[in-house]
């Protein structure tokens, strides 16, 4: 039986306005793009997106490079439903997965790289770190995790600002991300070399990088 999860907004019928969101609120070209430079995606890589939503990241990604192996995780069939069309009409054929909000359908030590974004905000502390332990779990030896989500505001305003996101997807799953727990929940999953790399203010927010080794 799948788990309960909080929708792209916060509820199932604003789903379809997600990207509209985005593009409202957020840099969407700059701190997408910056993400997927520090994916830095190979051609011998293997790369899973934990949380695809809407499936930009991953539009990006293969524009990026296109002879890398992408695959895709979401517990939500409306976001997938609107990433497969949107592959369609741009002719890509990206692996699109759904699970059930348990374990992740793959074989331990599948992939070179796993990447995150705007996803951990949305999870309890329990399934945030569940999780992290899948993600730990399917990635290779001295595998790469990025994840770009809400951090520690870094500035009074942004803290104010951030308070939309609270109201919208839930104060519970989204305090640990305002007070800058992300790389503790991290590192006790076992990832090595974890850190705040860079981070982009937004709108409604401050949007952090984590990265970690397994």
């Amino acid at each position: 039986m799948s788990k309960e999860y909080i929708p792209a907004l916060g509820y199932n019928w604003l789903t379809n306005l997600y990207d509209w969101a985005i593009k409202l609120t957020m840099p969407e070209s700059k701190f997408r793009n910056r993400l997927i430079d520090y994916l830095n995606p190979k051609n011998s890589d293997t790369i899973l997106e934990f949380g695809f939503g809407t499936g930009q990241n991953l539009i990006i990604a293969n524009n990026r490079n296109n002879s890398t192996y992408y695959v895709g995780l979401d517990i939500d069939p409306k976001v997938k439903h609107i990433a497969e069309e949107k592959f369609k009409k741009k002719g890509l054929k990206i692996k699109l997965d759904l699970y059930d909000g348990n374990l992740f359908p793959y074989a331990d030590n599948t992939f070179d790289k796993v990447f995150s974004s705007l996803v951990f905000h949305q999870l309890d502390k329990n399934t945030k770190s569940s999780c992290l332990n899948e993600i730990n779990r399917v990635l290779k030896p001295d595998g790469k995790i990025i994840i770009g989500d809400w951090g520690k505001a870094k500035s009074k305003f942004m803290r104010f600002t951030f308070y939309i996101v609270q109201v919208l997807d839930g104060f519970k799953t989204t305090s640990d991300n305002v007070n800058g727990l992300m790389p503790e929940y991290m590192k006790k999953s076992g990832f090595k070399n974890v850190s705040e790399i860079d981070y982009i203010n937004t709108k409604i927010g401050s949007y952090c990088y984590y990265t970690g080794v397994k």
